[in-house]
């Protein structure tokens, strides 16, 4: 317990820890989603709805980027403070280190299946022959920063690991502020349209890899050599294990895209809406829960170092008050988001538009808004809770529970339903999703909770024998 008395993971007041991680991880998150959020803007506003529907197809791939970042950043971060809690300083910088290697190797890999298979990769996520062209100009600019922004993405935890959340908001901040810059410069200034916004991404992304670079040179909390660099079979299992469930949940993200822009596109083509309106549509809305998403994941973010610390050194009741504390700031803002949601649905989506839309896509819009996102408030607590099971090292629970609201329920509903209410029947599946996944969650963190109450009798016991 000494290395508990030492660190202020298990010492400082929860509230002050929470706020101290909080708030430049949830900065992080919103700058991150400001990446798709800023060039949706100023492509809707250059180009309109095929545009808007084009950058949805891309969506796919920016999914793809993030689940290997957060394999190997949340995995080896979550390894790391659970081996300092523990006391294992020796083991510990070797996850930080291969993890930060294979971030590098991930993105180069997905770069190169990008520009193979960009053609054929864009139909099949659901592009039509009108929306395909500017998808593929997009996608094949933006390819070429897929290593920059898995290892940003990822080496933001890895900061975040070493005690330094300000760092790790820094690098996502400088790059999301020279993209916006790029973005008014390139698209609406120079004309490049679609081309623009892409490269504006791109210099973003790198602004961002090179500060992970500089701030990984000067690890504080232990020593990284090169030695930590090369990856051992060990260590990137454990990284796997534990990152498994935000890899899932992200992976899980990009199937349900790919699925639902193809339903989209077909039973929108069977209504008065189209093949593409509903498609350019879903991909404002989406970006924009992103935005909501982004705060609570950011929460669970900061919610991770202090649960696994605490865990590894069996100081349960942190544990369990850092899971609580969480919990209710992430519904005090699931709240606000509910709000904007259903009562201003018109206004955010004025935001993404040229003005000449037909009526048929800002119907079809504010209905996908309120009904997709009617269960926004209860949304915090199926993310949360699989961060926590991935913090305290149960890897195979938080990972069933990355999956239970995408791949387990929401995916079989999107093909399930339109089959009998058609076009409504996609937008339906979400909130039906969300109540199952609600359910879900609560029953196993009663399970957990119980079973951490237990360990906390047995630590005492113990203690008291010793």
């Amino acid at each position: 317990m000494a290395e508990t008395k030492q660190n202020p993971l298990g010492t400082e007041p929860i509230p002050r820890l929470l706020r101290q991680f909080a708030i430049p991880s949830i900065i992080a998150m919103l700058v991150s989603a400001a990446y798709n959020i800023v060039d949706q803007f100023f492509i809707g506003q250059s180009i309109g709805e095929l545009g808007n529907a084009a950058t949805n197809i891309a969506f796919p791939l920016a999914n793809a980027c993030t689940a290997i970042a957060l394999l190997l950043g949340i995995g080896a971060s979550a390894a790391f403070n659970l081996s300092m809690g523990r006391g294992e300083h020796e083991k510990a910088p070797h996850y930080v280190g291969n993890a930060a290697a294979l971030l590098v190797l991930g993105g180069l890999f997905l770069a190169i299946v990008a520009e193979l298979f960009l053609t054929p990769m864009l139909t099949f996520f659901g592009a039509s022959e009108a929306v395909l062209p500017y998808a593929e100009e997009y996608v094949r600019i933006t390819a070429l920063g897929f290593p920059f922004l898995v290892l940003s993405i990822g080496g933001a935890h890895l900061i975040r690991a070493d005690g330094r959340p300000q760092m790790s908001m820094l690098c996502n901040i400088v790059g999301a502020v020279i993209n916006t810059v790029l973005d008014a410069w390139f698209v609406f200034g120079l004309g490049w349209g679609m081309a623009g916004a892409a490269w504006a991404t791109v210099i973003g992304q790198v602004a961002s890899a090179i500060l992970v670079i500089v701030f990984l040179s000067r690890y504080r909390t232990v020593k990284l050599s090169v030695r930590h660099l090369l990856p051992r079979f060990r260590f990137v299992g454990t990284i796997s294990s534990l990152g498994m469930a935000s890899f899932f949940n992200q992976l899980a993200m990009m199937v349900v895209q790919i699925v639902l822009n193809n339903s989209l596109k077909y039973y929108g083509g069977l209504s008065a809406y189209g093949e593409d309106i509903p498609v350019a549509c879903a991909g404002i809305v989406i970006k924009v829960a992103q935005l909501f998403f982004g705060v609570v994941i950011g929460l669970s973010q900061a919610m991770q170092p202090i649960a696994s610390f605490n865990y590894g050194a069996e100081n349960y009741k942190r544990v369990r008050d850092v899971y609580k504390l969480t919990s209710l700031c992430a519904l005090a803002i699931s709240l606000v988001a509910e709000a904007l949601f259903l009562f201003f649905p018109e206004a955010i989506i004025s935001l993404f538009s040229k003005g000449t839309e037909p009526p048929e896509y800002y119907q079809f819009a504010v209905m996908y808004f309120r009904v997709y996102l009617f269960f926004t408030f209860i949304n915090f607590i199926q993310p949360i809770t699989s961060t926590f099971f991935t913090a305290i090292g149960k890897a195979f629970k938080g990972t069933f529970m990355s999956l239970t609201r995408q791949i387990l329920f929401l995916l079989p509903l999107i093909v399930i339903l339109p089959l009998f209410f058609g076009i409504d029947g996609v937008v339906a599946a979400a909130p039906i999703a969300d109540m199952i996944a609600l359910t879900c969650a609560a029953v196993m963190m009663v399970i957990e909770w119980k079973h951490m109450k237990n360990l906390e009798l047995a630590v005492a016991k113990r203690q008291n024998k010793e």
